[in-house]
């Protein structure tokens, strides 16, 4: 199995581009699966040049509401033709950063008709890949809700993205956890994952949203994996290059940065 970030926040590889975004590609023997499209379409470009095929995936799962998450939906949508778009029920609320700026996902009818897929409990999208929508908070110093609101009866209420899944790949009598932003906290997403499955975690991959973490977040964060012990972690987008300098020296795991372009084969 394969795992390709199409876009991410950073580039090092000629002719790939980057973004502010995240959209991650995972290739297995069945089954073709995009989680998220980032900010734009400017993912399908990187697709092209890495030589996969956006047309033949077979299902999209959105992580959140999030522009930089959702962006590529609709230029996803004219290029592939099939594949399935499995979100939780909240994802095309209106979202904001503070009370002006729009950071959410406008819905249109008209392309995502007979496409759209609620999840609302846990998904099998193929014979070891499951969609998980529940993410109780547990730790509640690992929340990353600060300035986010959605609107709600035209009212704006604080966002504790209840829009938010993940995804688990079960391998091995071992799972990989798969997570985009991780604003209802890494810890919690890894807390649900080996709660239902009850197995050792291989590779953790994604954004932690720590950029702006507080030293008592981070402590936690860290702290947390130290005792969890994962194989391998991977950080990128919101996780903050900084943090993922000091993590790299404090969380006792094999860790690297996941930048566009980068493929891992588990």
């Amino acid at each position: 199995m394969k795992i390709v970030t199409l876009i991410e926040n950073l580039v090092y590889k000629k002719g790939l581009y980057a973004e502010h975004g995240l959209a991650i590609y995972i290739e297995t023997e069945n089954k073709k699966i995009l989680f998220d499209t980032g900010q734009s379409g400017l993912f399908l470009e990187n697709a092209k040049t890495l030589g996969i095929s956006v047309a033949e995936i077979d299902i999209l799962v959105l992580s959140h509401g999030h522009y930089d998450h959702t962006g590529g939906l609709y230029p996803f949508l004219r290029v592939n033709s099939k594949a399935e778009v499995y979100a939780k029920e909240h994802l095309f609320i209106p979202k904001y950063g503070g009370r002006n700026r729009f950071r959410g996902t406008l819905f249109n009818r008209e392309l995502l008709k007979n496409r759209l897929v609620s999840v609302d409990v846990i998904r099998k999208i193929d014979e070891c890949i499951f969609v998980m929508p529940d993410i109780d908070i547990v730790n509640s110093i690992d929340t990353h809700f600060k300035g986010m609101n959605k609107k709600a009866n035209n009212k704006f209420i604080p966002d504790e993205f209840d829009d938010e899944l993940f995804l688990v790949i079960k391998q091995d009598e071992r799972i990989h956890i798969i997570t985009a932003c991780s604003h209802r906290g890494i810890t919690n997403i890894c807390n649900a994952a080996t709660s239902h499955f009850n197995l050792p975690v291989g590779l953790i991959l994604g954004g932690f949203h720590m950029n702006d973490c507080t030293r008592d977040q981070y402590g936690h964060i860290s702290n947390y994996f130290r005792i969890l012990h994962p194989e391998s972690i991977g950080v990128c987008h919101c996780t903050g290059v900084e943090k993922y300098a000091e993590m790299y020296n404090d969380c006792k795991t094999r860790l690297f940065y996941n930048f566009t372009g980068n493929e891992v084969i588990i």
